[in-house]
């Protein structure tokens, strides 16, 4: 991880017109360590989480101020990397990049093979509702965070959870 952060001085003027280098370096500090454990818990591969950490601080340069003006920064960045961490796994979806032999499911599946067939089911979900289940379920975030997080009412974060662990263990089956 040092050697990103030490290559943040080397980055283009250009790409920091509206993020000091300074702001970005600090937040890059705070943060990468949350975004990196999170990205590979969904992930579950080391080379996945580099590249989502990669895009979550690429879209901090890009968007400047908008990111660090966020009054919730920490929640920003978990939400960030998990949307981040679904995308890389729609992409490995696509693309049937895993590890995972399908006659293999069949069989009593180790718990290795059961995160992997979770995986596959969670790049099914759309975007809100993937986020919604990992920064419950993986995040460990409360149903009062969660509810802050995406502006909805409490009682509504239970009923989309639910409905969300129904689809998910229906997407399991198959």
């Amino acid at each position: 991880m040092t050697t990103a952060s030490a290559n943040i001085d080397e980055l283009p003027s250009l790409m920091t017109s509206t993020t000091p280098l300074m702001g970005f370096a600090e937040l890059y500090q705070r943060h990468y360590e949350a975004v990196f454990r999170a990205a590979l818990r969904i992930t579950g591969s080391p080379a996945d989480a580099e590249d989502v950490l990669q895009a979550v601080f690429l879209r901090v340069l890009v968007r400047g101020a908008d990111v660090v003006d966020v009054a919730l920064p920490a929640a920003y960045f978990r939400r960030a990397a998990v949307n981040a961490a679904v995308d890389v796994l729609r992409r490995r979806e696509l693309r049937a990049e895993s590890a995972v032999d399908d006659r293999a499911l069949h069989a009593v599946p180790p718990p290795v093979l059961l995160k992997e067939q979770l995986r596959r089911a969670i790049a099914t979900l759309d975007r809100d509702d993937a986020g919604l289940f990992l920064l419950r379920h993986v995040e460990g975030l409360s149903i009062d965070e969660l509810a802050g997080i995406f502006e909805i009412q409490k009682n509504n974060v239970a009923v989309r959870l639910h409905r969300i662990r129904q689809r998910l263990q229906t997407e399991m089956q198959r």
